[in-house]
């Protein structure tokens, strides 16, 4: 059952709402100003508040005021007379979620109220998710050189700085992009990911840039591409040592010239895209083969950020190897399994070609694979 609090210094507004929401299943208190209206909600739990604009002591907008900066989200919905109209959505514009013209319209009233609920709901899942997300794609480690890739992510992320980021594969590169996304101005439009060796090299082009309809042979219709998609946000550039020179080309004409051309059209197109690229390639060399362009290379690089091997980190495993045995039972629906301090430093031992890629599949290997605790017999059997 709902729980909600009416502040209004009209008795009979009070009752009124009062009498129409109990029977609704609604429970209901009453505060008679804004100032015990701001006492109960502090203290109580509440699904949602119905509030006068104009009150003593407190008005509605005090109220609304005094709850958002002590943190409190709970939804507002105003209720104003005739007057105080402007007022009203003058509060909507500083956090409301809406207004009710006094005397209340029943329909209207129950309507309000039961879409500021799925909202508030949706809101409440929103934060959890993102907490979720948030500690999924967390940089794990202590070590010195996660430490520092760390304090570099700090300093690059809210400035619009291109970055180069190298490493082995599965050391967490994407996972760098991701935060440096999420640190940035701009986290509230979409990060786009692009595998550029995963794209056969005559596809790249339309997969970037997009292509106009009948530009080839199966493009049958218009197509998007990603910088486009990116536009606003950030452009994430995996494995951009695969990419054929001729898109290379197109890309550094991107980047130069802040626009793009579909391919099989002829029209420029405006973006304003952030790059971030990976590479698990040595660009260097690959320019001295003539495979990589040095003006590129130079272009994504502005910053560099170097994530080390495992077999670097190993102090980190520990900490790791705990953070993938809280996610897996997460995953299964299962306890969290314990690991014997053995069976940490066996871990340790190993080459970890694979990286932290390859450290979470053992981890889940050895969780169906093991008994209540993981120990240093199943790593050697299992890892």
């Amino acid at each position: 059952m709902a729980k909600i609090l009416i502040i209004d210094d009209e008795q009979s507004i009070r009752s009124t709402l009062r009498e129409i929401l109990e029977y609704e299943k609604y429970e209901i208190e009453e505060a008679k100003d804004g100032e015990e209206g701001f006492k109960k909600l502090s203290s109580g739990n509440y699904d949602l508040i119905l509030c006068d604009v104009k009150m003593p002591k407190l008005n509605g907008i005090e109220v609304l005021e005094k709850a958002q900066s002590e943190g409190i989200d709970t939804p507002f919905v105003m209720i104003s007379a005739h007057g105080s109209i402007e007022t009203a959505v003058d509060a909507v514009k500083k956090g409301a979620y809406d207004f009710i013209p006094k005397p209340p319209d029943l329909n209207r009233l129950l309507i309000t109220i039961r879409n500021a609920q799925e909202r508030s709901h949706l809101v409440t899942e929103t934060k959890s998710l993102k907490k979720k997300i948030s500690k999924t794609f967390d940089i794990v480690g202590e070590s010195d050189g996660i430490q520092k890739v760390k304090e570099t992510i700090e300093k690059v992320a809210p400035t619009d700085a291109r970055v180069l980021i190298t490493g082995e594969n599965g050391t967490g590169k994407e996972l760098v992009a991701r935060w440096i996304h999420q640190l940035s101005n701009r986290n509230g439009s979409p990060l786009v990911e692009v595998n550029c060796a995963a794209i056969p090299s005559e596809l790249i082009e339309s997969e970037l840039f997009g292509h106009e309809k009948g530009s080839f042979t199966s493009a049958i219709k218009q197509r998007i591409g990603k910088f486009e998609q990116a536009n606003e946000g950030t452009l994430f550039l995996d494995e951009v040592g695969d990419m054929s020179l001729s898109a290379q080309a197109k890309v550094l004409r991107a980047l130069q010239e802040n626009k793009i051309t579909r391919v099989g059209g002829d029209k420029d197109i405006k973006v304003n895209v952030r790059v971030i690229a990976a590479t698990n390639k040595d660009l260097k060399k690959e320019i001295e083969n003539e495979k990589f362009r040095e003006d590129l290379y130079h272009r994504i690089g502005v910053i560099l950020i170097h994530v080390p091997p495992l077999r670097e980190r190993t102090d980190d495993i520990p900490l790791l190897v705990d953070k993938f045995l809280e996610e897996i039972a997460t995953e299964y629906g299962n306890k969290k399994k314990d690991i014997d301090k053995s069976a940490i430093d066996e871990l340790k031992k190993m080459e970890w070609t694979g990286n932290i890629r390859e450290l979470r599949n053992v981890a889940e290997r050895l969780v169906i694979m093991s008994g209540q605790k993981i120990s240093k017999t199943d790593v050697q059997q299992y890892a």
